[in-house]
């Protein structure tokens, strides 16, 4: 059964809160031991995050490759037993100062009250 939508926005809360401070041990009690994380980066590259490492590698290539990364415009949309983000991101490439916009969507489905998957989609404005 899925989370209340009232428990889910606690939940993101939560999930944003631990991403933004590369916390694993409290992404883990937001997300399933099995957690799969997939995206497209809106450059014509899809990749797939299971596990603590690959997770954390990942956030520390990003913050390595972008000086900055702010979300705009962000906003939850309940449906069912999945939930959805709407969200546009600014984000300024570390190397040559790259200015990149993009809007995406994100997918969650839910598994014994924690996030099971995370699929996110972006392409540039």
């Amino acid at each position: 059964m899925a989370p209340s939508p009232d428990q889910r926005d606690e939940l993101f809360k939560r999930f944003a809160r631990a991403l933004f401070r590369a916390d694993m041990d409290a992404l883990y009690q937001a997300v399933t031991p099995d957690f799969l994380w997939s995206f497209h980066d809106g450059l014509a590259v899809t990749t797939s995050l299971q596990g603590r490492d690959a997770i954390a590698a990942h956030l520390t290539e990003q913050k390595a490759h972008l000086s900055a990364q702010r979300f705009h415009d962000v906003a939850y949309h309940h449906a069912g037993d999945i939930s959805f983000m709407t969200f546009r991101v600014s984000e300024t490439v570390r190397a040559n100062g790259e200015q990149r916009e993009q809007r995406g969507i994100e997918r969650y489905s839910f598994a014994d009250g924690r996030l099971a998957t995370k699929d996110v989609y972006r392409k540039p404005v």
